[in-house]
């Protein structure tokens, strides 16, 4: 079983990044507290009252959804300050550095339940936040290359249909992002991000920066700009909106925090979040204990209240390739002070993942197969996507303008949240319901492997499902009719150090062409290790085909070449492109055919 990451993080390995080495963001140092900006919705709370004090830890009050002065006078009244505040759903976070906060509360008239939110003390950065580094940006060489994880999903042919819709906003609840990057920028919205570390909106400028590299990595895969630089995103053509959640140094996903940046999704107009951590400092949160049971209740209210304003969260499913359809131990919370091993069932929840109305979305390395890593589980796996196993990894952005590659079900489930984008987007009537509910039928069943841990039907099992997500089918696009068959059969004559082609002239395939592209070719020549083979698009895009060693001394060519043009239009004139780059043998193009 590979070990759960520490801090809520669904991510397995760490990022291998392109050009200069990556520096962690660590928080700034400390200076003086920046004024809040003003609340701009119901859901932002006032600046809290009193002074850090060591042993100061957060709670979670909860009551009636909404008035909520009565309770919040009590915490005042009990030894506690108030920190936050959502009436909307009844939820007060309080501070406390009494020993007694939690008991006394539970006995106050109107409050229903109360909950530590932690194990450890609520740091001092908590009351005069330090705003994360603006970091050194590196500009890229690297142009946008076919990556696998988007072939694998169609994402690249869904291009051709939809590139995604302005209007449609999907926040990324993480570590931050880099808004500077050069791939992320053309898609940023500012004025909708913010950090909620530590339970409260601070819409200072650059507050939602990354502490990390995880939030930077999985906006690029929702939706890193078609640019010509780097990546391509599920959805290049959506907005981008940062909430970062982790608090600094510890990168720690508190159930506060969550709660903030759900409520700040669903007053922002956010159509799909993305959820790649679980709520620290529990794995699993279970209704038998107080503090988890308030947690639970907690979130649950505030994912209903983003929901019910129309944002779908889209979650990930962990990596400690553990069962969540059949729970027994938990041996790795709280994981903000000391661990220890417990027994717990299936009442205890892995939050936000196993929320009701949460798309679950598991890892498939590269192929139709589960990564090893990923955690699965018959009616809890809503989906799969891919999360990269191994050498094969997801590549997509990190901070400072850099490029690198991480595998886990926090790269799979950024993926599902960017099919969910283009669908919103072509389909901007959508409900979450109407989008859970199409997610699951364009899904691509997959059966499981002979494995006896993976059950269910291929329509529907543990460790995948209702299947792969399909970006194409998604948006409701479709390839062109296979078999459909062109062919040239006129001779061309290959002459020593010369270039020659020969044309196919495409008619009445509409669309695209395909991601398999079959391309037969058959070249007569005497020594073909002088020959470099390529096929030239419609638009003389250049694909190459073969590049034959010089030492190569069999003659002729006759093989089938798949291509990746999906790119293209599939209408016009194709050209197979023969250069001979030696002297003393020759040879000619018999014929060539394209299959789409």
């Amino acid at each position: 079983m590979l070990p759960h990451i520490s801090a809520g993080l669904r991510r397995s390995a760490a990022a291998v990044a392109l050009g200069a080495a990556v520096a962690l963001a660590a928080p700034a140092a400390p200076a003086a507290a920046a004024p809040q900006a003003a609340a701009a919705t119901p859901t932002a709370a006032t600046a809290p009252t009193g002074a850090w004090a060591a042993g100061t830890r957060a709670y979670l009050v909860i009551t009636t959804p909404g008035d909520t002065s009565a309770v919040r006078a009590a915490v005042a009244g009990n030894g506690g300050t108030v920190f936050a505040h959502y009436d909307a759903i009844g939820v007060v976070v309080a501070h406390s550095a009494s020993a007694t906060f939690a008991t006394t509360m539970r006995g106050v008239s109107g409050v229903q339940q109360v909950g530590a939110t932690r194990t450890s003390d609520v740091p001092a950065d908590a009351y005069a936040p330090a705003l994360p580094p603006t970091p050194t940006q590196s500009a890229t060489t690297l142009t946008e290359s076919d990556r696998w994880d988007m072939t694998q999903i169609r994402a690249d042919q869904a291009w051709a249909v939809t590139t995604g819709s302005a209007t449609v906003k999907v926040g990324v609840l993480d570590t931050g992002v880099d808004d500077l990057h050069q791939d992320i920028a053309p898609n940023f919205n500012a004025a909708d991000s913010v950090s909620c570390a530590y339970g409260r909106a601070d819409t200072r400028a650059g507050a939602w920066r990354d502490v990390g590299t995880h939030g930077t990595h999985v906006a690029g895969t929702i939706a890193a700009a078609k640019n010509g630089k780097g990546v391509i995103g599920v959805a290049p053509g959506v907005r981008i909106s940062s909430v970062r959640i982790a608090e600094p140094t510890t990168s720690m996903f508190f159930a506060e925090n969550t709660i903030c940046g759900f409520m700040w999704a669903g007053d922002h107009g956010f159509r799909v979040t993305n959820n790649s951590y679980y709520t620290d400092p529990w794995m699993f949160n279970c209704p038998d204990d107080a503090d988890q049971a308030a947690i639970i209740e907690g979130v649950r209210r505030a994912q209903a209240y983003a929901e019910g304003k129309g944002s779908l969260q889209v979650a990930a499913a962990g990596n400690s390739n553990y069962d969540l359809a059949n729970k027994t131990t938990d041996t790795s919370s709280p994981n903000d002070s000391t661990p220890v091993s417990r027994r717990i069932t299936n009442a205890c929840v892995d939050i936000p993942t196993e929320l009701p109305g949460v798309v679950t979305v598991a890892a498939m390395g590269r192929g139709n197969v589960k990564a090893s890593y990923s955690n699965f589980g018959r009616d809890v796996i809503d989906i799969a996507a891919p999360g990269g196993d191994g050498s094969s990894g997801v590549y997509s952005t990190l901070p400072g303008g850099k490029y690198g590659n991480m595998n886990g079900t926090s790269m799979a489930s950024p993926h599902v949240a960017g099919v969910a984008a283009l669908l919103a987007s072509v389909n901007p009537s959508f409900t979450p319901a109407d989008l859970r509910a199409r997610l699951a039928s364009q899904a691509t069943d997959t059966a499981c492997p002979s494995d006896s841990r993976c059950t269910g039907t291929t329509a529907k099992n543990g460790f995948f499902g209702e299947g792969q997500t399909d970006a194409l089918k998604a948006v409701g696009g479709s390839t062109p009719t296979p078999g459909t068959y062109f062919e040239n059969t006129a001779d061309v004559a290959i002459t020593d150090n010369g270039t020659v082609e020969s044309p196919i002239t495409v008619t009445g395939v509409s669309g695209n062409a395909p991601a398999a592209l079959k391309v037969g070719v058959d070249v007569k020549h005497t020594y073909r290790g002088d020959l470099v083979l390529s096929l030239v698009a419609p638009d003389g895009t250049v694909y190459p085909l073969e590049d034959f060693a010089n030492g190569d001394s069999g003659d002729d060519v006759v093989k089938t070449y798949t291509v990746n043009a999906s790119a293209e239009v599939a209408a016009g004139t194709w050209k197979l492109r023969v250069r001979d780059v030696a002297t003393q043998d020759s040879g000619r193009i018999d014929a060539w055919n394209l299959t789409f």
